[in-house]
C-alpha cells in the first residue's frame, strides 16, 4: 500500500525553527512533483512549497525568505526546514507527491495524514 507519512510537527515560540519530513513508501515507480501544504482552523488549503524531480522549487510568498523545501530522489522524501516561524503559519501541515505506480500508469496525487504546527508563545 501507497502511503506518505510525515514527521517533525510540533509546538514552537515565535521566531523559531521546525523541520518536517515525509517520506513516501510502498510499491512506486516514479514520484513526479512533491510539496507541503497547509490548513489553518477555519481557511482552505493552501500552497506552502513545491518541488520538482529535477529540483526546482515554487513557494508561496508568505514563506519566501523563510522556509525551504528539498528532496532526497533515491530514498523518495522531501523535507520542509522551517524558519522564523510567526503565528501565522500555525496550521496543519500536509505532504503532497504526485505519484506513478506502474509504467504506463496515470500519475496520481497522493497526501500525508497531516502534522500540526502551533507557533505561539
Amino acid at each position: 500500500q501507497v502511503q506518505l507519512v510525515e514527521s517533525g510537527g510540533g509546538l514552537v515560540q515565535p521566531g523559531g525553527s521546525l523541520r518536517l519530513s515525509c517520506a513516501a513508501s510502498g510499491s512506486i515507480f516514479s514520484v513526479g512533483v512533491m510539496g507541503w501544504y497547509r490548513q489553518a482552523l477555519g481557511k482552505q488549503r493552501e500552497l506552502v512549497a513545491t518541488i520538482t524531480s529535477g529540483g526546482s522549487t515554487n513557494y508561496a510568498d508568505s514563506v519566501k525568505g523563510r522556509f525551504t523545501i528539498s528532496r532526497d530522489n533515491a530514498k523518495n522524501t522531501v523535507t520542509l526546514q522551517m524558519n522564523g516561524l510567526k503565528p501565522d503559519d500555525t496550521a496543519v501541515y500536509y505532504c503532497n507527491a504526485d505519484l506513478q505506480l506502474r509504467l504506463h500508469s496515470a500519475r496520481n496525487d497522493y497526501w500525508g495524514q497531516g502534522t500540526q504546527v502551533t507557533v505561539s508563545s
